[in-house]
């Protein structure tokens, strides 16, 4: 089972960009018992952008040891998809893949499209100022997003799709699969990896671990009447994902504190034989980063 550790990183308010938040936590091993964590802070005026903590991982414990003055990706130009804030969401070789906010119009709240920036001369570049995937016919909505990516013998890519909007404040979103040669051009057949369950409205922050009987997926569930909860698939093929409803490695809410009203972004990874949950609680990561170690 899950053991709930607390919290481990929360916002610096003397940051201009951390102000608030720490969303959607993503783990970059570096050497020995250190990480890096990417995640997003808010700034004054509530927008995104990406900065980064230096973690050491030993014995179940996990001590956040420096964090980033200023961010490693700042929002985009005004005008492109992603000028209202950028949020991790996952990182292969070089490549940041992310997700870029920005206002809708009068008939839908949002629009959350992912974006990818490249590692270059110690630091992040926008690859492009355009989404990295754009809408199509099958996928129109505004809500193409939180891509988590392996490479295998192709690159492999989970990520969050709109299914269309209830009304202008709550869409519906669910997880669909695309592979890639470069990890850069995608292809993208509208295929379901994961499909929402009745009174579900969002199926969030997809985070795949490959294991030698197929894949496990994390990811994060929302009933508006209940509020995010962290779920757990498998699958064979890493295309089509069953849930294990009941199962252990599924993430609920605590009695009290910081995460008593949602947990969701969890990212899931091994170090030396022990297995750690990062994830956010109340607010949507209002409050930061916690972690559970399973035992």
């Amino acid at each position: 089972m899950w053991n709930k550790k607390g919290q481990v990183i929360v916002p610096n308010t003397k940051l201009w960009w951390n102000r608030s938040h720490g969303m959607l936590p993503t783990a970059v091993y570096v050497e020995e018992d250190e990480f890096c964590i990417y995640y997003s802070g808010r700034d004054d005026q509530g927008r995104s952008q990406i900065g980064m903590s230096l973690i050491t991982v030993t014995d179940g414990a996990i001590e956040e040891i420096v964090r980033s003055k200023v961010p490693v990706l700042t929002s985009g130009e005004r005008g492109c998809f992603d000028d209202n804030g950028v949020t991790p969401s996952c990182v292969v070789e070089d490549k940041l893949y992310y997700i870029g906010w920005n206002s809708g119009t009068t008939t839908y709240r949002m629009s959350l499209i992912m974006g990818l920036a490249k590692f270059n001369d110690g630091v992040f570049e926008r690859q492009s100022r355009a989404p990295l995937m754009p809408r199509t016919n099958k996928e129109p909505f505004g809500i193409c997003t939180a891509p988590f990516v392996l490479k295998e013998d192709v690159y492999k890519m989970w990520y969050v799709s709109g299914e269309g909007w209830i009304n202008k404040d709550l869409p519906k979103y669910n997880i669909k699969y695309a592979t890639s040669k470069n990890g850069i051009r995608w292809n993208r057949k509208g295929t379901v990896s994961l499909d929402l369950l009745e009174n579900e409205t969002a199926l969030a922050r997809p985070c795949v671990l490959k294991t030698e009987d197929g894949y496990e997926m994390f990811f994060s569930y929302k009933d508006p009447e209940v509020g995010y909860r962290v779920g757990y698939a498998t699958s064979v093929d890493g295309i089509k994902f069953e849930r294990q409803i009941g199962s252990e490695y599924e993430l609920s809410t605590s009695d009290t504190g910081w995460d008593s009203e949602m947990v969701e972004y969890s990212y899931v990874f091994d170090h030396k034989g022990t297995r750690y949950m990062l994830y956010n609680g109340n607010g949507y990561g209002q409050n930061g980063i916690g972690y559970a170690v399973w035992e």
